[in-house]
């Protein structure tokens, strides 16, 4: 099986959302949206990756794939939880009802419907595809609750009195919302109540994840939709700081929302409690074209999310900087997993990470990947955080498709996708930046 440190990677073709992100006997158990034939979009599988740390990756091939009358059209993002020593997938299943004659892995004119089905595994790694899925919640016929076509990926966590799971769907394509369930079997899930924000906001919620932390309760949603500019991407992950009332699914959800990360290229955010007990996150990052290799997709390095007041941080996941501490001093002795660059920047400096560069000016941060970047209609070069006022040590992850600035501890990240990074690092007016590759295992 083909292994992999630091950023996972797809082992081939395509990849794109995370799912069922977990820690269960043992291992953290990451499966995502996979396209085993070519390196495009397509009919969807869950493809299966493995890490004892988070930092070293195994790829264990294929865990879902079409099979069933509900999911004849691919097998859609949701979620794991244990139970009684077995670990659970819920996920989306897709039924075209008008199969694009020029693409049998396309429909026409979104023409399908989907539903929520559910399998279980002994150990994590067997799947019965064949005969272990069940629905458990069938395509919604109701409009006033939401969207036969639209409404997918659901997340399951164990609340205090019952099961609780949260889905993604849209009213009438107009605006996007959220759609709560309960379940005290994990058999037969009733509705329970739903939020929105309105048209402002995309016309459909993907992907959502509500947790609670130390600091507060947490909304992560994916809109689409929700930029109304001339760059290609449309669709952008943000996450709000929520009050959230357990038995009677209430939300409460402001204005104001942050990005999860200013790069504009991570999507479809997943977390899952690690090891210790911290709420850790993985994610999607978008590519416009395959790597030098042919496979396309990758996820961003695990982050510790956390709430403070308001603000929502993202800190690099600790087994990451401890498995990235073996100071070099240049870039050509870092490994082929790439290296951790970290400095200060202060206000009008700027770093050169191999031609992608990190600028501050009048505290914000900002990042131009012009040099390292495809150029294309609509692609988004220049990311750029809000103001950064108390310091700004930058600690940055480096490898030849993903360069991740993490700033201030994660009180902002910019991720970019890039290709063809170079191996020259310099950072503000000639002071130092301490270079790190991964210790010696």
């Amino acid at each position: 099986m083909k292994t992999q440190r630091l950023h996972l990677k797809a082992p081939d073709n395509w990849i794109n959302d995370p799912n069922g992100f977990i820690y269960y006997q043992g291992y953290y158990h990451l499966f995502y949206q996979y396209f085993p034939y070519e390196p495009r979009w397509g009919t969807m599988h869950w493809g299966h990756a493995v890490s004892r740390d988070l930092v070293t990756w195994e790829h264990r091939g294929i865990a879902l794939y079409p099979s069933t009358y509900a999911d004849r059209n691919g097998c859609f993002s949701g979620s794991a939880i244990e139970e009684d020593g077995k670990l659970y997938l819920a996920y989306t299943g897709v039924r075209y009802e008008a199969v694009n004659p020029k693409d049998p892995h396309t429909c026409l004119n979104e023409q399908f419907e989907s539903t929520q089905l559910m399998i279980s595994s002994e150990d994590g790694f067997h799947f019965d595809n064949e005969a272990g899925k069940t629905v458990i919640i069938p395509p919604v016929t109701d409009k006033k609750i939401g969207d036969r076509t639209h409404t997918r990926d659901p997340k399951i966590w164990r609340g205090k009195d019952a099961w609780y799971l949260i889905l993604g769907s849209t009213v009438e394509e107009k605006y996007g919302e959220i759609l709560f369930y309960r379940s005290e079997d994990l058999k037969t899930w009733s509705y329970v109540d739903k939020a929105w924000k309105g048209e402002e906001y995309g016309w459909m919620w993907e992907c959502p994840d509500l947790f609670r932390t130390e600091g507060g309760a947490v909304l992560m949603v994916s809109p689409m939709g929700l930029l109304k500019n001339e760059e290609k991407e449309k669709n952008h992950a943000v996450c709000f700081p929520v009050e959230f009332e357990e038995g009677t699914c209430r939300i409460e959800i402001p204005d104001g929302y942050q990005f999860t990360d200013y790069g504009m290229d991570l999507y479809a955010p997943q977390t899952t409690l690690d090891a210790e007990g911290r709420r850790v996150m993985e994610a999607w990052i978008r590519m416009p074209q395959p790597s030098a290799d042919g496979w396309i997709g990758m996820f961003c390095s695990p982050r510790v999310v956390e709430r403070r007041d308001s603000h929502i941080y993202f800190h690099m996941h600790p087994n990451i900087r401890a498995a990235y501490s073996k100071e070099i001093p240049d870039t050509s002795l870092a490994a082929d997993d790439g290296y951790m660059a970290v400095f200060d920047l202060e206000d009008g400096e700027q770093a050169d990470i191999g031609g992608f560069l990190i600028t501050r000016e009048n505290g914000i941060v900002r990042t131009d990947r012009s040099a390292v970047y495809p150029a294309f209609e609509g692609a988004h070069l220049v990311s750029e955080t809000p103001r950064v006022t108390d310091g700004c040590r930058i600690e940055v992850l480096a490898d030849d498709n993903l360069v991740e600035v993490y700033i201030n501890d994660g009180e902002y990240v910019i991720s970019n996708a890039v290709y063809g990074l170079g191996r020259k690092v310099t950072a503000g007016n000639g002071k130092g930046v301490r270079l790190y590759t991964m210790k010696d295992r």
